[in-house]
């Protein structure tokens, strides 16, 4: 197919208002659809409903003979652990499980390490002149609000289909301002890319400037695949150690998307260290976490192999939905020139690239199409894509029908939108 840079003005002409007509019937239709933030589907959470009858009338004693309903476990169910080091991919014993929210448990570290400073810090990181974290973009906005409420500068860093670029993530970490650096290892929000071996042995091992710098590992989709395949991460916490930096990371993830979205359950890890560190800080906050909910996810999922069979239930009501973006991409926009898009294997967001200064127009043409997107320039350090390029889809919620009209709809507001700024930019050219 010739790309849209390649027709003639006449051909542009045409195929604009061809374009523009099928937005103009797509809207007609008086569709409400939303596709901005990647939360599990209804159908998702039923496959969870088993656990509102757990751990049932008089279940309430642990695997060590503990009474869950009372105080104490301040660092979870050992038993929940050992599930969870398959999930998380570190030793039990250096598990800390929390509440439901694993983003709660960022935020507290954030917070303990602006006020306390962590394991190698010679003062709290609010003492420091002005702390930065460095930010794999395009990235998860929730990573960073947080950066931006406690006033942590950040400094963007490009995606190369392998992680982050290690020559300027090196470059950056020689900077001792810099005390932090955001990681979605697998299936990263939203491109959806793996970290390579590599990737994950450079982060090891690279000299830091900081002596108290933390990569904060998010490995909030380690199960959460598309396809068969599982896709192994290499170990961050045996990579650290074996380069001499164990205290390196912070290890994050949760059971949001696997279980129930607002009752699950969280997850920390980190070296013996950096969890004695996390005991001791969460001590002043609770006398115990809910062990009963711990109870129940244990007696749901079992074991690693129930987590995985729950989430091949998982994936088998998701992945048709992303097969249902992609047609919709590749049949409006293959060859036109007007976008580029991931094909993730695991994960919740599909990234489109878009061409530069379209993605906001994108985004107000879906609208008044009635379909809500995540806001352009979301996946960038402050809301700014300095390209204006980049959107992020996230097709798990609504049923596969709503998922494959509005796939309809945003890939004729792409093309729609890389129409018109081509013949904008001929007409600017032509005068």
């Amino acid at each position: 197919m010739t790309t849209i840079a390649d027709r003639s003005t006449a051909e542009l002409a045409d195929l604009r208002a061809q374009a523009r007509a099928a937005y103009d019937a797509f809207k007609a239709r008086g569709l409400k659809l939303d596709m901005t933030r990647g939360k599990p589907a209804p159908e998702q959470l039923d496959l969870a409903t088993g656990m509102l009858a757990l751990p049932g009338n008089g279940d309430y004693t642990t695997a060590a003979g503990e009474d869950a309903r009372n105080y104490g476990g301040q660092q979870g169910l050992p038993e929940l652990r050992a599930l969870f080091s398959h999930l998380i991919d570190a030793p039990a014993d250096q598990i800390v499980v929390g509440g439901n929210s694993s983003l709660a448990l960022m935020h507290d570290t954030i917070v303990w390490a602006l006020l306390k400073g962590v394991p190698g810090s010679e003062r709290p990181w609010s003492k420091e002149e002005e702390p930065v974290f460095l930010c794999p973009v395009p990235g998860y906005d929730r990573h960073f609000a947080l950066c931006e409420e406690f006033g942590i500068r950040m400094i963007p860093v490009p995606m190369t289909g392998q992680g982050p670029d290690m020559d300027v993530v090196e470059a950056f970490v020689a900077n001792p301002a810099v005390k932090g650096m955001w990681c979605v290892p697998k299936y990263a929000n939203p491109s959806g890319e793996i970290f390579s071996d590599e990737t994950v042995r450079r982060l090891a091992a690279m000299k830091t400037g900081a002596p108290d710098f933390r990569l904060f590992w998010d490995n909030a989709y380690a199960v959460h695949h598309l396809t068969p395949d599982r896709h192994p991460v290499r170990d961050i916490l045996a990579a650290c150690a074996e380069a001499g930096h164990p205290d390196r990371p912070f290890l994050y993830a949760s059971t949001s998307k696997i279980t129930l979205a607002g009752a699950g359950l969280a997850v920390f890890a980190g070296s013996p260290e950096n969890t004695r560190w996390f005991l001791a800080r969460s001590a002043k906050q609770t006398i115990g976490p809910d062990k009963l909910n711990q109870l129940r996810h244990v007696r749901f999922l079992r074991d690693a192999a129930g987590l995985q069979a729950h989430m091949d239930a998982h994936r088998a009501l998701i992945a048709p939905k992303f097969a249902a973006v992609q047609e919709a991409l590749e049949r409006h926009l293959a060859g036109t020139g007007a976008a580029r898009w991931t094909r993730p294997e695991g994960g919740y967001f599909i990234t489109v690239e878009a061409r530069a200064g379209t993605a906001t127009e994108v985004v107000r043409l879906a609208k008044e199409a009635g379909i809500a997107l995540t806001p352009a320039g979301a996946t960038s350090p402050y809301g700014r894509d300095p390209q204006d390029s980049v959107l992020r889809l996230a097709p798990t919620f609504p049923s596969l029908g709503d998922v494959t009209k509005a796939a309809e709809g945003i890939a004729l507001c792409i093309l729609l939108a890389s129409l018109e700024a081509e013949q904008g930019v001929r007409a600017r050219n032509a005068a």
